[in-house]
């Protein structure tokens, strides 16, 4: 299939999905009211309408979350790649991180984040460690496997030159790892923004978890809610696209690679 029908194939399927839901909205604002229908499902042209009057505010609490999911996210990432060049290196190392590190992903995220965000008494801080702890663990475990991927002939052909360790690595066995760390990079990215809004929730102060508690709870519109969950679903999108753009970049040859294939 061509980029081209791709390209219209998608926009039939949205235009679709708001067709459907501009079609429920308005049966169950027939059957159970206008104010209870709304509460159920907002009428799609009333989502766009709350974007328009209150897009200055969303705007601002977005900033608040993706900032602080973008730096828990560099956080997360430094961390998990030092581990896993680490654990390529040392076997010892491996076989006692690897444990942890599935330990560490067996606790629940909505059990963690209150217990973080008690402990360091600060949202902002707490954002940062629950989006860096959303992070680490897919861009470890994908960098390590692809630090394990590279074919011994050619480590044996480097060792045949010479090659010392640092060098081995920074000609070797970084560069051929990089699709594998932008693999669990764009695993990362979206969580560490879903992350980030999660801890919003914590304590109603900014952030599109602020507004979504709000209109839940807090004595808004329950249209407010829409509005805030698409955007927040918009930023995870965003940060995905980032990462696949910045591949784009960095890696010209794999770029080259898939486009002959195709």
């Amino acid at each position: 299939m061509s980029k081209k029908a791709k390209i219209i194939n998608s926009v039939c399927w949205i235009i679709g999905l708001i067709v459907v839901w501009e079609i429920v909205s308005f049966i169950l604002c027939q059957t159970l009211g206008q104010e209870a229908g709304e509460k159920r499902l907002t009428s799609f042209h009333k989502i766009i309408q709350l974007f328009i009057t209150d897009w200055q505010d969303l705007l601002v609490q977005a900033g608040v979350t993706l900032s602080r999911a973008g730096l828990g996210f560099l956080f997360g990432a430094g961390i998990g790649y030092i581990l896993a060049i680490l654990m390529s290196l040392s076997k010892i190392i491996e076989k006692i991180s690897m444990p942890y590190l599935l330990i560490a992903q067996m606790i629940p995220i909505l059990g963690l984040a209150p217990i973080v965000f008690s402990l360091v008494k600060d949202l902002n801080i707490s954002r940062v460690v629950i989006a860096a702890y959303m992070t680490f663990f897919s861009v470890s475990v994908n960098t390590l496997s692809g630090l394990k991927s590279v074919d011994n002939d050619m480590k044996v052909l480097m060792y045949s030159y010479a090659a010392k360790k640092p060098a081995l690595y920074a000609k070797l066995m970084i560069p051929f790892s990089l699709p594998y760390l932008f693999s669990g990079l764009k695993i990362a990215a979206p969580s560490a923004v879903t992350a980030s809004i999660l801890v919003d929730t914590l304590a109603i102060q900014d952030g599109i978890g602020q507004k979504i508690v709000y209109a839940l709870y807090g004595g808004g519109t329950a249209g407010v809610f829409w509005p805030a969950v698409i955007l927040g679903a918009l930023l995870g999108v965003f940060a995905f696209l980032l990462i696949t753009l910045l591949e784009y970049i960095v890696i010209p040859w794999q770029r080259e690679r898939n486009g002959g294939t195709e």
